[in-house]
């Protein structure tokens, strides 16, 4: 290219003749008079088009690249399989000839797949209140002085731009449920649609092109809210591409503006509320970029146009559980006691992302804080309520003293327990008074106890008489008695016999 160069220059502007550069360069005549002719700035070589042995077989392996492209990244037959095959049915080329095929064809497919559209997107604007736009993403934080890896629910209106981001500990059901309810109520109220991806939590089954089988509980949740749910193409995620790129300037915003490790907190909930002051302080920062003013200033203006929220969605995820004989159900390799009487019976476990709720029979037995354990290297936990034992411990009082679920008794219960256990038949006794608060307020009972304690008589019947003077709105201490020391006699007594000679009278009638 550089002898091409100096030969234009010799010829076009210093008029050296091509005889001269003939002789400068070595070059033929006609070689120069050519360049020179055909204006060629650059030189290009013709390739020959020679005959291949792959040429016969050109056909089967394009339908065979058709094929496999059509498949999972783990299905599909490499090269080299491909080649074994074209040699069981007689081609006799090398491999590289065949790799070589299947690159160019590779090259073609996806250079029409981007003119055809792929590639090319269009710009969308979007109405007041018209639509948001949802998304999962994985960050990292410190909570409770342990680096946890989280779940960032990002919630974004598409026309003023306005997010908000939440972190969870899962991506399940009542998570997205609790997270649409918080964002709703942080950007004020609900758009008319919701554009999502194909998450499990929303589609059970994806059909051809929009069709999508939509799960149960989510399109309760979307009914209760009254918007419609939209499901982007697969692996499409341009089709909510305000909330993809939220995603990246959360996490350049929000996570790592903290350290690698993220922002430090005790809780998730203290998280969140971290995460919704900071998303809506930066409302009024950022612009909006289309519109006039901040996102702060585009959402004001929006919100007339959203549908209030109303009553939140009872966001619960249900399953069916056995109780088991020791009054307790298994859920996520952890353990929550039930009360006594519906041991060995089916019960409805209601799951929300903080805690779990058993029901039965149209009525709720009992709550439980939900426990939730990342790492599988350690046993799963037993979560008691020692109340629910009580009606097990009346039949059978010796299962008081090594019972498992009273050990979280409260402290002056175990005190209690501690002296009457000392006693024949202190258990029974014991029973009988943790019993009381199945019939009267647990607090009460509880004062009882620690006055009971206090006076140092650990009996049940001095229990009960304090728990009366509480009940009837008397101070549960007796009045004190100012008695001395010792008696001293003021009067001394004289003996006086003739007094009962009156009664030998036969004269007076006594009573018999």
């Amino acid at each position: 290219m550089t002898l091409l160069s100096v030969i234009r220059r010799w010829h076009f502007r210093q008029h050296i003749p091509i005889r001269e550069i003939e002789r400068r360069t070595g070059l033929s005549r006609n070689t120069i008079r050519k360049y020179l002719r055909a204006d060629t700035v650059e030189p290009k070589f013709k390739v020959p088009d020679r005959p291949s042995k792959l040429d016969p077989f050109a056909e089967k392996l394009s339908a065979w690249l058709r094929i496999e492209a059509s498949k999972s990244r783990k299905q599909r037959r490499t090269v080299k399989q491909m080649h074994a095959d074209l040699v069981a049915l007689g081609y006799a080329g090398s491999y590289n000839r065949v790799a070589a095929f299947a690159r160019t064809w590779k090259a073609d497919r996806q250079r029409d797949a981007q003119t055809i559209g792929r590639g090319t997107f269009v710009p969308l604007v979007f109405q007041p209140g018209e639509a948001f736009q949802f998304d999962w993403s994985e960050d990292w934080a410190m909570i409770a002085g342990k680096q946890t890896k989280l779940q960032a629910a990002h919630t974004k209106l598409s026309h003023s731009r306005a997010f908000i981001v939440r972190a969870y500990p899962l991506q399940t059901h009542e998570m997205l449920f609790d997270a649409m309810t918080q964002a709703f109520r942080v950007l004020g109220g609900v758009p008319q649609r919701g554009i999502f991806d194909n998450m499990k939590t929303a589609v059970d089954k994806i059909g051809s092109g929009k069709a999508r089988q939509v799960n149960a509980r989510f399109a309760a949740m979307a009914s209760h809210y009254l918007f419609e749910p939209e499901f982007c193409n697969p692996a499409a995620g341009w089709e909510k591409g305000q909330v993809e790129k939220n995603v990246q300037d959360a996490r350049r915003r929000l996570w790592q503006a903290h350290g690698p490790s993220g922002p430090a907190f005790p809780d998730i909930d203290a998280l969140n509320a971290w995460l919704e002051e900071q998303c809506i302080a930066q409302w009024g920062e950022i612009p909006h970029g289309v519109l006039p003013g901040t996102i702060a200033d585009v959402h004001a203006a929006e919100l007339a146009s959203l549908m209030p929220l109303g009553r939140p969605f009872d966001g619960f995820v249900e399953h069916t559980k056995r109780v088991s004989p020791t009054c307790l159900i298994s859920f996520e390799r952890n353990r929550y006691s039930v009360p006594a009487s519906f041991a060995n019976r089916p019960v409805s476990l209601r799951v929300y992302p903080e805690r779990i709720v058993i029901a039965a029979e149209g009525q709720i037995l009992c709550e439980h804080g939900r426990i939730i354990e990342r790492s599988h290297d350690q046993p799963g936990r037993t979560i008691y309520d020692w109340r629910h034992y009580l009606a097990v411990i009346q039949r059978k009082p010796g299962a008081l003293r090594n019972g498992a679920p009273f050990t979280e008794m409260p402290e002056a219960f175990r005190q209690l327990q501690g002296q009457l256990l000392k006693r024949s038949g202190g258990d029974r006794e014991m029973v009988e008074i943790l019993s009381l608060v199945l019939h009267h307020d647990e607090q009460a009972v509880l004062c009882a106890v620690e006055l009971a304690l206090e006076a140092g008589v650990a009996t049940k019947t001095h229990v009960l008489n304090i728990l009366h003077r509480l009940i009837d709105g008397k101070d549960g201490t007796p009045p004190r008695i100012d008695a001395p020391q010792a008696l001293t006699l003021q009067r001394e007594p004289k003996a006086n016999v003739a007094r009962y000679d009156t009664l030998r009278n036969k004269d007076l009638r006594h009573a018999s």
